[in-house]
């Protein structure tokens, strides 16, 4: 039975969301359907298809009450929206229902799992956020909330264990058993990833605590995953206040990737190798999924929290998803790379072999603000024969964004700080690659006000948002010193078919 809260919810959406005209959202990355929208939720495969759930507040594009706003898919491009699936309307979730993850049931039926909120004013007048695990049940469109509601509490927290960070579940079945990873925070201060177990989706129990933080990497871990993936038990987490290290991970709000293996007996992650997953300026809560042919496939939020304050203003969404991506493991580090159904909608082709570039220009045809581009650059003649590469786009007389390359110092740089929008943020994101005797990939997805870059055959990848305006479209290419590149360009054309 619907509630009222979320009746009230679907009405609104479907009454104002038609009301957005097509040209102010993306062309091809899932935006809500109208209001605000941060970290995907229930990134899964139900009958036949991709379902994905999100943090919503329909009624501004600012946080609010969080809902779960609602969409699926079946070639991760083309997104048809369903009505809002779940609202803050028991006394458990009262103030939020927040972030979480899908399976489907033996029965056909697909259950949620995600964080109940409740605000409790303490004795001494401070108000807490007390956060439970809670089940939905449903067929894909509407959703029940299990009548044993909250399933998983305070008292199934290790000692020490914070039952006011304590948010995000992911759940997966193995055979029979259940099993979902939490984000915590412990007596530390820091952040954890706690394992749960059960039997039928429903009754848990406390296994251990799979992986720690211990103030190295951040404090309190959002959002976590734990998967297999070539031969490796990969965990994401996104943790909050992060320190800078090296050019690996930046200050704020990131995003870590820990492969290692996976010691069951323990419940016990063995950390081998830690990574930053998007090196980019936009990209938090990421989430996966395993396709019904087997890739490992990510979506992620495309904002950050230090700047999601700083809002276009004539619009009536904010938020949108990047390019769902598959993930792979290759010399013991994540590779990500753009799913490849996007190929589908290349159309219209430039090709260009063999350019010998010093100073800047710019190739006929090689424009458009929703295109796939993919350059290889390589040193002319001797080694150290450039000292910069720069590719411009989004460009008009006065704006553009850039992505350069030093080959002497091994970094690629996102700068979106002439992009035209005009707050103060965060710009500029430097990233170190792998040294390649000068000679370097870059694969970008643009889409209207985004941009994905993609190193080295997915070996990094960067994302921004950029905020000039479509009518800049032009494209251009520098070079300090003398370079030979390649350019193979489509434009993409989706019929969203909504």
């Amino acid at each position: 039975m619907t509630s009222e809260l979320l009746q009230k919810a679907r009405d609104f959406e479907a009454r104002y969301g038609p009301f957005i005209p097509d040209d102010q959202r993306p062309v091809f990355h899932m935006t809500p359907t109208i209001g605000w929208m941060n970290d995907p939720n229930a990134f899964s495969v139900y009958k036949g298809e991709y379902h994905l759930f999100y943090q919503y507040h329909p009624y501004a594009n600012k946080w609010g009450d969080m809902h779960w706003g609602h969409v699926k898919t079946r070639d991760f491009i083309r997104w048809e929206r369903l009505p809002a699936a779940l609202a803050p309307d028991m006394p458990y979730d009262k103030d939020g229902c927040f972030s979480g993850s899908a399976v489907e049931l033996p029965d056909g039926r697909q259950l949620l799992m995600y964080t109940g909120v409740r605000q409790v004013r303490e004795e001494n007048g401070e108000v807490h956020d007390f956060q439970t695990q809670c089940m939905a049940i449903g067929d894909g469109r509407d959703y029940e909330k299990y009548e044993g509601n909250p399933v998983i509490t305070v008292k199934d927290l290790p000692k020490g264990g914070s039952p006011h960070d304590f948010r995000d579940p992911k759940i997966w079945r193995e055979g029979e058993t259940y099993y979902a990873v939490v984000g915590n925070r412990p007596a530390d201060g820091s952040g954890s990833v706690l394992l749960y177990e059960s039997m039928d989706g429903l009754h848990w129990k406390f296994d251990g605590v799979l992986a720690a933080c211990h103030n190295q990497y951040g404090l309190m871990w959002e959002c976590p995953d734990f998967f297999p993936l070539d031969g490796k038990h990969v965990l994401l987490v996104s943790p909050q206040e992060m320190i800078p290290i090296g050019l690996e991970f930046h200050a704020g709000n990131g995003t870590l990737c820990s492969i290692g293996e996976y010691d069951r007996k323990r419940h016990h992650q063995i950390r081998e190798n830690v990574q930053a997953v998007d090196y980019g300026l936009d990209f938090y809560a990421p989430q996966t999924l395993m396709t019904e042919d087997g890739r490992r496939v990510m979506i992620a939020w495309m904002q950050n929290w230090e700047t999601a304050n700083c809002q276009p203003s004539n619009i009536r969404y904010f938020g949108e998803m990047t390019v769902p991506r598959e993930l792979k493991i290759r010399n013991g580090r994540l590779i990500q790379n753009p799913v490849r159904e996007l190929e589908r909608y290349r159309g219209y082709q430039v090709v260009y072999k063999n350019v010998m570039l010093s100073g800047m220009t710019t190739l006929q045809n090689v424009k458009g603000r929703v295109l796939d581009m993919t350059v290889n650059v390589r040193p002319a003649a001797e080694k150290g024969s450039y000292t910069c590469f720069k590719i411009n786009v989004a460009r008009d007389g006065e704006h553009y964004v850039t992505v350069r390359y030093k080959p002497e110092i091994n970094t690629v740089r996102i700068d979106r700080s002439h992009s035209g929008f005009p707050h103060d943020i965060i710009s500029v994101r430097d990233f170190l690659v792998r040294p390649r005797q000068g000679e370097i990939k870059l694969r970008l997805i643009l889409d209207r006000h985004s941009l994905e870059l993609f190193v080295n055959d997915g070996e990094q990848a960067a994302t921004s948002m950029i905020y000039t305006d479509v009518s800049a479209d032009a494209i251009s290419f520098e070079a300090e010193g003398r370079v030979i590149m390649d350019v193979e360009k489509y434009d993409l054309i989706v019929d969203k078919g909504e």
